[in-house]
């Protein structure tokens, strides 16, 4: 039997650059979710409302009998991102996100995952990429494509540079949403093991607290204490940013801070529960 050189030798493979093990996980979590024929169908009924407003965008700039009623404004893209596209936002975070952790929880991934040379923060990222493009793809994305719609149908930019804001207004709008939803279900998905617990937790917690809020409104007539729900929050940033009349008396500093802050409690209950073993406390 022939005996062979066991000495050292240098490795003679490919050797991947650090830091970009997220995309693997991310790539690997869209091309899972865009595999599902019930998601995708999803994904194109959340591009209804966009056609909806894509057609009266048309017929505003190119029919002067309705344009007096149907024209085009910058709220018109406020309304569109915060009351059209919230019920997809919402189902498509808790579809996407609830299982993103607590499914590799429950199968015992997080072991293997990060017994490899991936760090937790390349984990969580690629976790939040997968969420963040989905919900990017229904609200930044159609809400630019208007934008894009009103130049051509109209045949002129007067709309445009009379409202350049709305480039950072709705960017702006779009990620305060995007990570706020996507940090509170990643960090609630990393507290279980069940994804349909996650979902359970995530609507109560965005309805609990708006509800909590309607009550308190109803007894005082105030609404200093929107704060106290997350929805609302969004609401009161968004209409700040949109240039447009609050709706609330908590001043819009207040509101940012509550948002800040549950990402940040979000942040820290990931690098919490992310390890590779169980921490029992």
């Amino acid at each position: 039997m022939p005996i062979h050189d066991q000495t050292y030798r240098r490795y003679g493979g490919r050797r991947d650059v650090v830091g970009r093990a997220w995309q693997v996980i991310a790539r690997n979590g869209i091309l899972t979710m865009v595999r599902k024929r019930l998601f995708l169908a999803l994904l194109l009924a959340a591009w209804v409302p966009f056609v909806v407003q894509a057609i009266i965008i048309y017929f505003s700039t190119n029919f002067a009998q309705v344009s007096s009623f149907l024209a085009v404004t910058a709220e018109r893209f406020r309304t569109f991102l915060e009351w059209q596209q919230r019920l997809p936002v919402f189902i498509i975070t808790v579809w996407v996100g609830a299982g993103l952790i607590a499914n590799d929880k429950r199968a015992n991934a997080l072991q293997i995952y990060l017994s490899k040379p991936l760090t937790r923060f390349e984990y969580i990222t690629g976790k939040l990429v997968v969420l963040g493009v989905f919900l990017l793809g229904v609200t930044l994305l159609p809400a630019f494509l208007l934008l894009v719609l009103q130049v051509s149908f109209s045949g002129s930019f007067t709309f445009l540079r009379q409202n350049l804001y709305l480039f950072p207004a709705i960017t702006l709008t779009s990620f305060l949403q995007v990570l706020l939803s996507a940090f509170l279900i990643l960090a609630l998905s990393s507290m279980s093991k069940s994804s349909r617990y996650v979902a359970i937790l995530y609507a109560g917690v965005m309805f609990f607290t708006d509800a909590v809020y309607g009550i308190i409104y109803a007894i005082t007539g105030s609404s200093s204490l929107s704060w106290i729900s997350v929805a609302a929050n969004l609401r009161q940033l968004g209409d700040v940013i949109f240039r447009l009349q609050p709706r609330y008396s908590t001043p819009a500093a207040v509101s940012l801070l509550a948002v800040i802050v549950l990402i940040g409690l979000s942040a820290w209950v990931l690098e919490r529960q992310v390890r590779g073993v169980e921490v029992v406390s």
